[in-house]
Parts: C-alpha cells; sequence; structure tokens
C-alpha cells in the first residue's frame, strides 16, 4: 500500500518507487502521463532532509514542499519530451508520444462543431458569478445527456449534478470532503497513476492498492480481474495496517486494462461496498470511447437499484470522449446532497467560466451531431487505429490485453527483462524514450509484475507508423532513429 506522508509530512513507509505521476489531469488533462522520474529508488523525503532544501524550497510550507517534490518528479520525462516534440514539417526526428492518453483523432469535427455560430454567444450572465454547482442550463443538459448515454432506468436531475473544471479537480475535491486527513481509498492496481496527486496535494489521502495478478487462476476468468475476494483481502490488510479505508474508487472502463465491468460484477463492488460503508467513487470518462460493440459496455448508472446511492458517487468528462482534455469540463452526478453541495463549494477554486458552460450546454444538446456525425465516425477511427498497433504488435510476437475501450493497449514486454525487475523496465522505458518514443511503464500504475507498458494508439496514422517503427528498433536492439516509413492506408485520418 502506497502510504502518503502524514501531517508532518514524514516519509512514506512504503517507496514511491519511479512513479510517474501518469496523465496528471486524470480524465482528464494528462498533462504529465507517460513521462517518468529516474529517480527510481527516491522516497518521499521529510520535512528535514536535505533533499527537499534545493535551490527555492526554503521560502515554502513543508506541503508546499511536498507539492513542489511531486511536480519535480513528474516533470523530468515531461520536459524532455516537449523540447523534443515531433513535427511532421518542424522536427521529424522528435519524440513520438504513446505515452499520453489523448484522443487526437478528431479534431477536423470538433473544429467545425465549436466553430458554429451557435457556439458564440455573450450575455451578462455569463461574464458573472454562477451558481457555484454550474450554471443550470448546464446541469439539466448534463442531467439529460447522462439519462440518455448511461441508459438511467430514471430520469437523472440536475440538482445531482455539480460543473468542475477537470476530473483532477474533482477527485481532488471528492477526496477532501470524505475523507479525513490519513484515511484511504481503495484501489485496483494496475490504475491510472496521477490518482494518487489527485487524492493527495488537498486532501492528504492514501491509496490502500488491490494488487491484481496477469496469471488466471481459481474463478477468474481474465487477467487482472478484481473480485471481492481481492478487495476483502486489501481491506483487511488496510485495517491490520491501522488505516481507515473510506471508499473505492473503480475506473469503468479501466485505465491502464481497457477493461470493462459487466453489469453483474457493478453490483457485487457496489454490495461490497455497502457491507462496509464505504463510499464509491466510479470514473466513467471512457464511456463513449468504447468502439467494439461486443463489449456491451454499461454505466453504474444504468443499474436498476443501486445497493447504497448515497455513497455512490459518478464521474464523467469530456476530455477522453470528445477528445477536449484541454477544455477543462467534468462533471459529478451524486444523490448525496451534502457531498454535492460540498464539493460545489470548492468549485469557487474549480469552476468553469460561463463561456465554457454555454458551449458545452450546445455541444451536448446536439444529439444529432454526436450519435450521427462524431460518435461514429470517433469509434471507426479508433477502430482502425486500435486494429493497426494490435497488428503491429502481433508482428512482432508481443503479448497485450485490449478489449475495445479506451485509447490504450496493456502491453507485455516482460520477455526483454532478463532479471525481471522494475530497474530493467526503467532501463527499457529509458531506451524507447532515447529513441523517440513515449511510452508508460507499468510501475506508473502500480503494476506488481515488471514489464508491462501501456501503449497509447488514439493518434494519426503517419505517427503510429513512425512510433511502431521505432520500437521495433528498440526491441531488435538497434538506437537509431528511424526514418519516416512509406506511406500506408491512413487508420484514423481522413
Amino acid at each position: 500500500m502506497f502510504t502518503l506522508p502524514q501531517k508532518n509530512f514524514r516519509a512514506p513507509t512504503t517507496c514511491l518507487g519511479p512513479t510517474c505521476m501518469q496523465d496528471m489531469d486524470s480524465s482528464h488533462g494528462d498533462d504529465l502521463e507517460g513521462e517518468c522520474s529516474r529517480k527510481v529508488d527516491q522516497k518521499l523525503p521529510g520535512v528535514g532532509d536535505p533533499a527537499m532544501l534545493s535551490s527555492g524550497t526554503s521560502y515554502l510550507s513543508s506541503r508546499g514542499r511536498m507539492i513542489k517534490w511531486f511536480w519535480d518528479l513528474a516533470e523530468e520525462g515531461y520536459r524532455t519530451y516537449h523540447m523534443d516534440e515531433y513535427d511532421e514539417d518542424k522536427n521529424p526526428s522528435g519524440i513520438i508520444n504513446f505515452g499520453t492518453s489523448e484522443n487526437k483523432l478528431c479534431f477536423d469535427l470538433l473544429s467545425r462543431r465549436l466553430s458554429q455560430s451557435d457556439m458564440q454567444w455573450v450575455e451578462p450572465s455569463l461574464l458573472q458569478y454562477p451558481d457555484w454547482r454550474g450554471h443550470l442550463f448546464l446541469r439539466e443538459e448534463i442531467a439529460k445527456f447522462l439519462t440518455f448515454y448511461c441508459k438511467s432506468p430514471v430520469p437523472l436531475r440536475p440538482e445531482n449534478v455539480v460543473v468542475l473544471n477537470g476530473g483532477a479537480s474533482l477527485f481532488s475535491a471528492l477526496a477532501t470532503v470524505l475523507c479525513e486527513v490519513g484515511e484511504a481509498f481503495l484501489i485496483p492496481t494496475p490504475y491510472y497513476g496521477a490518482i494518487t496527486q489527485h487524492v493527495c496535494l488537498y486532501g492528504n489521502v492514501r491509496l490502500a492498492y488491490v494488487y491484481l495478478d496477469s496469471e488466471v487462476t481459481g474463478l477468474d476468468t481474465r487477467p487482472f480481474q478484481l473480485t471481492v475476494e481481492k478487495l476483502e483481502m486489501a481491506l483487511r490488510e488496510a485495517y491490520s495496517e491501522g488505516v481507515k479505508v473510506k471508499g473505492v474508487i473503480l475506473i469503468n472502463p479501466q485505465n491502464p486494462l481497457g477493461d470493462v465491468y459487466s453489469p453483474e460484477e457493478l453490483q457485487e463492488y457496489l454490495v461490497f461496498a455497502k457491507r462496509h460503508k464505504l463510499h464509491v467513487i466510479v470514473d466513467e470518462v471512457y464511456m463513449l470511447s468504447v468502439f467494439e460493440e461486443s463489449v456491451g459496455y454499461r454505466s453504474v448508472l444504468s443499474l436498476e437499484r443501486l445497493p447504497d446511492p448515497q455513497r455512490t458517487h459518478v464521474m464523467w468528462a469530456t476530455s477522453k470522449d470528445f477528445g477536449m482534455s484541454g477544455l477543462r469540463f467534468a462533471t459529478l452526478y451524486t444523490e448525496n446532497q451534502d457531498v454535492a453541495t460540498a464539493v460545489a463549494s470548492l468549485c469557487r477554486y474549480h469552476g468553469l467560466s460561463g463561456l465554457v458552460q454555454y458551449q458545452m450546454a450546445q455541444l451536448l444538446r446536439d444529439r444529432d451531431w454526436i450519435n450521427q456525425v462524431y460518435l461514429p465516425e470517433n469509434h471507426a477511427r479508433l477502430k482502425a487505429a486500435h486494429t493497426y498497433v494490435s497488428e503491429e504488435l502481433r508482428a512482432l510476437g508481443i503479448p497485450f490485453l485490449s478489449r475495445g475501450a479506451g485509447f490504450f493497449i496493456w502491453v507485455d514486454l516482460r520477455k526483454y527483462l532478463p532479471k525481471g525487475t522494475f530497474e530493467e523496465e526503467m532501463l527499457l522505458w529509458r531506451r524507447f524514450l532515447d529513441n523517440k518514443v513515449l511510452l508508460s511503464f507499468g510501475k506508473a500504475f502500480e503494476c506488481k509484475e515488471p514489464g508491462w507498458f501501456r501503449f497509447v494508439f488514439s493518434d494519426q496514422a503517419h505517427r503510429l507508423r513512425l512510433g511502431m517503427q521505432r520500437v521495433r528498433q528498440v526491441l531488435a536492439g538497434k538506437s537509431q532513429v528511424a526514418e519516416d516509413p512509406p506511406s500506408l492506408s491512413d487508420p484514423g485520418a481522413k
């Protein structure tokens, strides 16, 4: 279990390791996703630790030093990428980014829709302080949108909606209002690593890991399968260490596995949580990015009856499903009005401008464009890009997991680690970066098995081709940077 610093900012009982603060803005921004610290064995320093006393840190509080330490840890690899970012014309030998979970396939569709005249509107109320939960007109549209796309059996209500500027803000707010300092959320691993920052930096909340394995044993039907038995075991372990657990975080579709939980599984997890009086935060930020029809995704809001609706809180954002990670829009749906009010109070620091709220309402109400133009084309492009990268991996003889949801493939490179250590995993990640392809390695998701990497495929075809050529060179033991390969059919762009 990753133990976050206590009130006096002491070192944790377990090593943070090479955690790379993946996807700095969770669902949601991903500014630092895929970037890794090279300080493999670094532990979180204490207040008096000389490592904390670098230039300028004497001006900071212990809390400020901790925040700066997280930022410095995340920035090292990210800075490398942005100093040498690939550009087809200006920097063709730059770094290809397979690390950041962003959808870069539909800018043409989005730019046309966001440039239409109905998106351009200014009135006094949009320039003034709103209801901190979000303008009523937007919350009404969100309630209708979620009712339709989550297939809720009953209409969802605007008063249960809160709007914030991104999923990172929402995670931070929920952690702060649901937990006392030092309390914890259970979270299955591997998991979207930036949640560590989101729940720590404001709320000083811990994460208690539910470790999952790639080996299919017992009653498991797939690798890295989450079961109630594993949740129970992790909960007992946390209690044995004196850690109070207040909730469970579920990501569905899951990042980085791409798993989609069945309605039966969701019901089992929610019943477990009710039995132990735990909150459940369900992050559904990839719910409209399920591109394989056979997957059969179901939102938690589609269940006929939630076991404990007062402790069930659902997150969604436009950053993934609509490729708008830079717009900063996320929403919370909760029937618990105390939680909604507390989170809304924090929206004084995490609110959206009225102009953005108006644009989001216009977009979400345009069901014809969403259903007839955007979603079909987005799914087709995601599927084509996924097919290309997965076929390349098969040609290389590399095992991988992919469920037909999200923007990534969970890739098994364990055979390239002779000793099977996280140090070797880090060195392999470094070789990829040195050869101008950025990936996310498994330790950043707290995967317990060294050698797993996440490949993001939601990008234009020419970048996918060049990136996969560089991957092949690294795995073949070559070091030179690849030239752009001959043109092939475009799996993602029009």
